[in-house]
């Protein structure tokens, strides 16, 4: 049976409690392997059997939240870990994800044209009416194959890991949920519009916190005996590093899957037409994804900037504490790479997100909707070419990262 490797090997053994943060980000979370694959190999290049698993708890939202759980299911060998999470993300194709067959697409796409255009006629029809645009059954079956959750208790109570946190977003609340497994009893928190649940981590957790708005159909999670739906954790996040904070972590590294300029990801035109439903929704997905991250970074670090201002004695009588971080995001547009790789998705699904507004024409009318692709293409091409630029992301701090893991909090 597995067990927690040796104390001494933990990169900054002795330290405080480091907690990972992967974010959202649909099929841009390929990105976050390569880094973590880049992180372990700074830590450890020779891969050393007794390399303990550097990151005592581990946070995951949306597809991040996969990653996390795949991460802590192998928590006590985290080079294979990572290697399991290459291959995996190296040989997607979107099929596996979500049914992208023509005949699918279209009994969707009919009932979806049959509920708008006359379903005002016929309230009957709002009871069967579809409840996503895309059907991500593949996604949880892929999960199911993939995901070893005996080993992730193994690896809890053997001491690998202290806790894993998965989060999601209730409809029908409006709350947002973190789904924590820990070493040990962690008392759950409640914050406006944000609750903590302990719960033993499966794959409805992960499909709930993966679920799209629109795209792929919320999941029914049993929360305090009440029955609520839930889609994906970055909606209404308006803090992603809380949990990791609750949990215990002193510092955190966050892999983050946005450019810094996919707030605005679209390009600049002398006169520009009517924006494309693709575009629109390329905008509210980055709104979704990005956009609380940076805020709560900022927030974060002003946070420390204050209690760097107090004595040490008052210092210790406050329910605040210095937390340091450590952020890595992309150093190119992954909307733009998306558009280079988007020939490469099965011609139904081409077909639909081009009838949206997606585009990779060149020349006068340059590619649209590269921002929304970005999020939905599960295509080995450009999934590998995510992993390589996270892996030379994560290496080219390699100072960065070695400080980070030595240093104590601020």
């Amino acid at each position: 049976m597995p067990t927690h490797r040796a104390a001494p090997e933990r990169p900054g053994a002795g330290s405080e409690p480091v907690g990972l943060v992967l974010t959202g980000g649909g099929a841009r979370a390929a990105y976050q392997v390569g880094v973590l694959a880049g992180i372990l190999d700074v830590l450890d290049p020779d891969r050393s059997p007794d390399f303990a698993n550097p990151f005592d708890i581990i946070c995951g939202t949306s597809a991040g939240a996969i990653n996390a759980c795949a991460l802590a299911c192998h928590a006590q060998d985290p080079h294979t870990a990572t290697d399991r999470l290459e291959e995996l993300w190296g040989s997607l194709q979107t099929g596996t994800v979500y049914h992208a067959d023509a005949a699918r697409l279209l009994r969707t796409g009919l009932r979806w044209f049959a509920m708008l255009a006359i379903g005002w006629l016929m309230p009957d029809m709002r009871s069967r009416q579809p409840r996503s645009l895309l059907d991500n059954q593949p996604l949880g079956e892929l999960l199911s194959a993939t995901l070893n959750f005996e080993q992730l208790e193994r690896n809890l109570s053997d001491g690998a890991l202290r806790a894993l946190a998965i989060t999601a977003t209730a409809y029908t609340t409006g709350e947002h949920i973190t789904f924590y497994q820990s070493k040990g009893t962690i008392k759950p928190w409640q914050r406006s519009l944000r609750q903590a649940v302990p719960s033993k981590i499966g794959v409805d957790h992960l499909l709930a916190s993966s679920s799209l708005p629109f795209i792929f159909p919320a999941q029914s999670m049993l929360i305090g005996g009440q029955g609520l739906w839930c889609g994906d954790g970055s909606m209404r996040q308006l803090a992603p590093m809380s949990p990791a904070i609750h949990l215990g972590a002193k510092k955190i590294l966050v892999i983050g899957t946005g450019y810094k300029d996919d707030t605005h990801p679209e390009k600049k035109e002398t006169k520009p037409g009517y924006p494309t439903l693709a575009q629109i929704g390329g905008h509210a997905l980055s709104n979704i994804f990005l956009d609380s991250l940076s805020m709560d970074v900022e927030r974060m670090q002003r946070i420390n900037e204050l209690l760097a201002q107090l004595p040490v004695n008052v210092l210790k009588s406050q329910s605040l504490r210095p937390v340091s971080t450590f952020v890595v995001t992309p150093s190119r547009s992954l909307d733009e790479m998306a558009l280079a790789h988007l020939d490469q998705m099965p011609r139904a699904a081409r077909t639909l997100f081009r009838v949206l507004g997606v585009s990779s024409a060149s020349g006068p009318k340059m590619g649209n909707g590269g921002a929304l692709i970005s999020y939905l293409l599960f295509e080995a091409g450009y999934t590998q070419e995510l992993i390589r630029l996270g892996r030379a992301d994560g290496m080219s701090r390699a100072e960065e990262v070695k400080a980070f893991f030595k240093e104590a909090p601020p």
